[in-house]
């Protein structure tokens, strides 16, 4: 049985909860947020009111599905004494502090994990990759406005937009430089940057795009480019569209807490010792 800490109780968080509180081979020891978590149905003594306190309960996982200030915050920590789980895997975008939980997870022999969520074809574009036939992916996410949480330029760009009667491209180019400006938005394309382990953050190409006609769903498009073929003078091409439905204003879409979930099972079922 695993020692499970969950840290961000939002409805991802709740979500995971609800579902590891009944399984056998997990058991919550504590529950953190950064809003005081009002829950009347939650055990007391499973709430943990400063995050600091986090080593006192010996945990063999801790979860996070919060923000990723996280694990730049607590990332090495948790590495120090537990195995990690990054549900805001934006944070890694910042290669100084992925190299950083790297070397820590090999000296402390603990575990990172990063489930593939709503990054459809994880396992294929990662076999391409370590074969070196990955030539290109690009991932565009289409969303509602209002699902949107951005920083910087993009959030300026966003409330310039007074009037919404069509959609609007607010960024193309590398997932690197999106993942800070849109932190909450992209786990799906830095998920996409890791399994593109040949091409990483800065070749990994992003498309972000704001539709006020997408009032109940995200839409994720993932194209693949594959190695070229010059008897036939083409490309190997696949293109994903995944329709995922999601309440407006929400940030992530209804599907993605099973695959979380379930990418989440499938990942601890695996015997890598370090690394992600």
């Amino acid at each position: 049985m695993k020692r499970v800490g969950i840290v961000g109780f939002g409805h991802l968080g709740k979500y995971l909860y609800n579902r590891l509180i009944d399984d056998p081979n997990f058991k919550i020891v504590f529950i953190w947020n950064r809003s005081p978590i009002k829950d009347e149905s939650i055990d007391k003594e499973l709430i943990l009111s400063n995050l600091e306190d986090f080593k006192n309960y010996k945990v063999d996982l801790i979860i996070e599905v919060a923000h990723p200030i996280i694990t730049h915050d607590y990332g090495v920590r948790f590495l120090q004494h537990s195995n990690y789980v990054i549900g805001s895997p934006t944070a890694l975008a910042n290669q100084t502090l992925l190299d950083k939980l790297i070397s820590t997870s090999i000296e402390f022999r603990s575990k990172i994990y990063v489930p593939c969520g709503a990054f459809w074809g994880a396992n294929d574009i990662k076999k391409m990759a370590t074969q070196q036939t990955l030539k290109g992916l690009k991932i565009t996410m289409t969303k509602h406005q209002t699902s949107l949480k951005l920083e910087g330029e993009l959030k300026e760009k966003l409330e310039r937009m007074k009037v919404w009667d069509s959609s609007l491209i607010l960024y193309e180019g590398p997932v690197r430089d999106l993942c800070h400006l849109a932190p909450n938005n992209v786990n799906t394309m830095a998920v996409g940057a890791l399994s593109a382990l040949n091409l990483g953050f800065d070749k990994v190409q992003a498309c972000l795009i704001a539709d006020p006609n997408l009032i109940d769903k995200h839409v994720i498009e993932i194209e693949v480019t594959g190695p070229f073929n010059e008897k036939l003078n083409q490309n190997f091409k696949c293109t994903t569209v995944r329709s995922n439905p999601a309440q407006i204003g929400h940030v992530t879409g209804n599907q993605t807490y099973d695959s979380f979930y379930y990418s989440l099972l499938e990942t601890l079922s695996e015997t890598k010792s370090s690394g992600y």
